[in-house]
């Protein structure tokens, strides 16, 4: 009897603590450390249900798909990442500890029982009511075929202003250029706007509610729908047609030179990261700078370079996608004969996606592109922002190409200048590794807002 009283006592202890809570923990992979955020809730015919939170990245609200407990044990699904979680809940209630599971990759997870979920913080995103207008606009690139809807910001002001349109980085950005939780072209237009400057910023080909096919197209394709953007700001009633200029980001910025070089309606251009060196070079240069700030062993490190070399070399020189396909295949498959099998599952992964993108049009073009041809040809004014710690367009590489290329070809103004501390991003940044940039809270240093907004401003004041 004594023991079925005790064991009547302890249940409530073992198996009653509520799963019901916000549960936070932080996942290590090498140098990354990204928090996660668990919101379990209980519906009212007793079933969980359950959100996940990535603050570091931006992610917010990913739905749970299944939450099942066995007693202690707790397992939580999430179908739309991939993943599940499963721990074991203390007595107290108060920590799960588990294992965090995604696509082949297993990392573990302690989980503390919080009052409250962390928030992602972005206080340089401005909030309405603007002391400016905005304007939903959309034109066409009647050559692509291509149609653009965006955001067209203008300043209250007596008389035409001018205007600059931001070209985003590679990959499928919307017209913030959203990224890591981040909305650079939002702070960025708001900070320009403010300061006299109507601002176009524009979905890319294939996002929100512009047309087209991002990986079908080349720079000098996308050259062209940044015309089509500079003939809709001439025809606008705000705008004042001899003041209008570009603004690129990484990609952005090589599509803004390449206009230039060959457009007169251009009064300047602003290049933000713009590498200026060919494509291939570039991403070799990148590659070994990130794999080194992440800790990836010297080993690995050298398995990654040979195999990069054998994947460009097979894109520049094999046309047919199906002999292609075959050779890109047989060079994964040495790769992962040649990884370390803790690290095989995740590096097979990584080329899956990475393949995806390799034999696309896009792809093919910016591996053989070389910048500086374009560079040499632009005559109007020229603005070159690098960051210090930058490793995906990194200054010591880019740089002095693009200053080289200016000078050779005559430009009588511009202005190359590296930003201390600040990252690709423009962020003020600890390393400058991309892992840093969901984790931190500044958008855009304002060191790289003033360098900007001044120069335009001084530009635009002498314009003609």
């Amino acid at each position: 009897m004594k023991r079925l009283l005790l064991l009547g006592c302890l249940s409530p202890l073992l198996f009653g603590q509520s799963l019901e809570g916000i549960w936070q923990g932080t996942l290590a992979a090498g140098a990354s450390r990204l928090r996660v955020v668990f919101h379990i809730s209980k519906s009212a015919d007793g079933k969980f249900t359950g959100s996940i939170d990535s603050p570091d990245q931006g992610a917010k609200g990913i739905p749970v798909s299944a939450v099942t407990r066995n007693g202690q044990s707790v397992r939580i699904e999430s179908a739309a990442i991939g993943a599940t979680y499963e721990g074991v809940l203390a007595v107290d209630g108060k920590t799960l500890t588990g294992k965090w599971q995604q696509r082949g990759t297993g990392l573990p997870l302690a989980l503390e029982r919080v009052e409250k979920a962390p928030e992602i913080r972005r206080p340089q995103e401005p909030s309405r009511p603007y002391p400016y207008d905005e304007e939903e606009v959309s034109y066409e690139n009647k050559k692509g075929g291509t149609k653009f809807s965006g955001t067209l910001t203008l300043p209250r002001a007596k008389g035409r202003v001018p205007a600059v349109i931001l070209l985003s980085g590679s990959g499928a950005q919307d017209r913030n250029e959203t990224a890591f939780g981040h909305r650079p072209f939002l702070v960025l237009a708001d900070y320009l706007t403010r300061r006299g400057v109507a601002v176009l910023r524009v979905d890319d080909r294939g996002v929100g509610g512009s047309t087209g096919d991002l990986l079908q197209s080349t720079i000098i394709d996308l050259a062209g729908d940044a015309r089509a953007g500079v003939d809709f700001l001439k025809g606008h009633k705000a705008i004042d047609a001899a003041k209008i200029g570009l603004v690129g980001h990484s990609e952005g910025a090589l599509v803004a030179s390449c206009l230039a070089s060959e457009s007169k309606d251009l009064s300047f251009i602003v290049l933000l990261a713009g590498s200026a060196v060919v494509g291939e070079q570039l991403l070799y240069k990148q590659s070994e700078l990130i794999v080194k700030v992440m800790g990836v062993t010297p080993e690995i490190a050298a398995i990654s370079r040979n195999a990069q070399q054998s994947l460009f070399r097979v894109i520049k020189e094999e046309k047919d996608p199906a002999l292609a396909q075959k050779k890109l295949s047989g060079i994964a498959q040495n790769v992962l004969e040649q990884t370390p099998e803790a690290q095989r599952e995740l590096t097979r992964k990584a080329m899956q996606v990475q393949f995806q993108a390799l034999q696309s049009r896009w792809f093919r073009f910016f591996v053989t592109y070389d910048p500086a041809p374009a560079l040499k040809k632009v005559t109007c004014p020229v603005l070159a922002l690098f960051g210090e710690k930058d490793f995906q367009v990194p200054p010591d590489q880019n740089l002095p190409a693009a200053e080289a290329a200016l000078k050779a070809g005559g430009n009588k103004d511009y202005t190359v200048k590296n930003l201390p501390q600040l990252n690709h991003q423009f962020q003020t940044a600890k390393t400058g590794s991309p892992t840093e940039y969901p984790a931190i809270e500044e958008t855009i240093a304002p060191v790289a807002l003033e360098t900007i907004a001044d120069w335009i401003g001084r530009h635009v004041k002498s314009a003609r």
